[in-house]
């Protein structure tokens, strides 16, 4: 369904609100950001274009050329982005608190550092958002070579372009500490430490001590079961 359409009623509106909420939905931080964007009535879209034209017109056309929202699904982000972030700029403490309200059994903090890194593609210390929507656009709608490549940036800490064995272990302990008490079953009895060289010994195809961006996709595309556990956070981003 074109959710860009013109000529749509209340009722269409709301059905297209629903499509992309169900194509979103794969993530927390991506359930959070629907709630906000998601409650803008039908009524008030003409005004919020009006809004978002006046804020950053070539902004909002370039997003358009270069994600995978339409116009519509955009000014409907950026309401949401507004109304939750006036200053325009989600800071990494913020950050922290949204995945702190998802994950309260555990400590989702260290996690939350990670992908706000990862998100912040200019490494300023905070996520526009324009960051956020280029970042989103991938997670929900990419192919998988743009997904695994976003995990391989999440992985990469230091971003030298190499995964080692202390980066992975840095990125599974945090998903066990963001998880606690109510992690997955597969986490029951392995330590985060023998999680991590679990995937490691899997990817470092040559054994050279090393994980390149090459055999990270290989390995991701050849196991599926190391797709799954290097994806976790595709369901608790």
């Amino acid at each position: 369904m074109d959710v860009a359409r013109d000529q749509s009623t209340p009722e269409d509106t709301e059905e297209q609100k629903d499509t992309i909420t169900k194509k979103l939905a794969r993530c927390c931080l991506v359930e959070w950001f629907i709630v906000c964007f998601c409650s803008v009535k039908h009524h008030e879209l003409d005004d919020l274009e009006m809004q978002v034209v006046r804020y950053k017109p070539d902004g909002l056309d370039e997003l358009v050329r270069n994600t995978k929202f339409s116009k519509k699904e955009l000014q409907l982000m950026y309401r949401g982005f507004k109304q939750e972030c006036p200053t325009g700029i989600v800071d990494e403490d913020t950050f922290k608190d949204i995945y702190a309200q998802f994950f309260p059994q555990g400590d989702a903090s260290q996690y939350a550092h990670y992908v706000f890194n990862t998100f912040d593609t200019d490494h300023n210390g905070t996520i526009s958002f324009e960051e956020f929507v280029l970042g989103l656009s991938v997670l929900s709608r990419g192919t998988l070579n743009e997904k695994l490549n976003w995990a391989f940036n999440l992985y990469d800490v230091n971003r030298d372009g190499l995964i080692t064995r202390e980066e992975m272990f840095l990125i599974i302990q945090a998903i066990y500490e963001m998880m606690g008490r109510y992690s997955e079953p597969t986490f029951e009895g392995v330590s985060p430490k023998e999680h991590a060289e679990k995937i490691f010994q899997k990817m470092d195809l040559n054994r050279d001590g090393v994980i390149t961006m090459e055999e990270f996709m290989d390995s991701c595309k050849m196991d599926e079961n190391i797709t799954k556990s290097i994806s976790m956070f595709d369901t608790t981003l």
